[in-house]
């Protein structure tokens, strides 16, 4: 997910804290109080802050690079603890995401990967790899927004306990990882995310 390299955006967050009572008694759907709050915050906006973070973009990449971890969904998970959420089980819509980014995404980054070395030798190649880095982000805004629109339900969300369990944790359990040294990946992730909202 290099291609977030192309834009920094300050983040205008929604800070809010979460009240289980936003969430109605199963648990797994929002009220309208939050909904309003997951609309607003920008998963776009989120990602973009958190990835121009020391450290994260390598964090990131590695991931992606050694484990198959998708980076926007990551960042989704981030940004879903950011605001004291967590997911219980996959929402409606995921494989579609999911397809998207294997279909659109995957084959745009693995097309300006390949042409680097040329690109670094003749303009014109440049230029295709620029347009590709930019196909790329558009490929990849277009992701966060629909992960985004996923939870705007609730469905398949829970408040994250008090106190909550470490972003490390919570990530590697979602994302089903137990290499040390992906773990220390997502323990660099943690540092530089601020705190999740706490329940009341």
């Amino acid at each position: 997910m290099r291609s977030f390299e192309l834009h920094s955006a300050v983040r205008n967050s929604c800070l809010h804290s979460v009240d289980s009572r936003d969430m109605n008694s199963d648990s797994t759907r929002l009220r309208d109080t939050l909904r309003p709050l997951l609309t607003a915050d920008s998963l776009w906006n989120f990602a973009l802050a958190l990835y121009g973070r020391a450290g994260v973009e390598a964090a990131c990449l590695q991931l992606q690079d050694e484990a198959g971890v998708d980076v926007c969904e990551l960042l989704w998970h981030c940004w879903l603890y950011h605001h004291g959420l967590m997911v219980i089980s996959e929402p409606k819509g995921l494989e579609e995401v999911r397809r998207w980014q294997r279909g659109v995404t995957e084959p745009l980054r693995q097309l300006r990967r390949t042409l680097k070395t040329e690109a670094q030798e003749r303009q014109e190649i440049a230029d295709v790899r620029y347009h590709l880095k930019r196909a790329e982000l558009a490929a990849e805004r277009e992701t966060l927004e629909r992960l985004q629109a996923l939870v705007t339900t609730g469905h398949h969300l829970k408040v994250l306990s008090s106190p909550p369990p470490s972003l490390e944790k919570t990530l590697a359990n979602a994302l089903k990882l137990q290499k040390k040294s992906h773990l220390s990946a997502l323990k660099t992730l943690e540092t530089r995310l601020d705190p999740p909202s706490q329940p009341r």
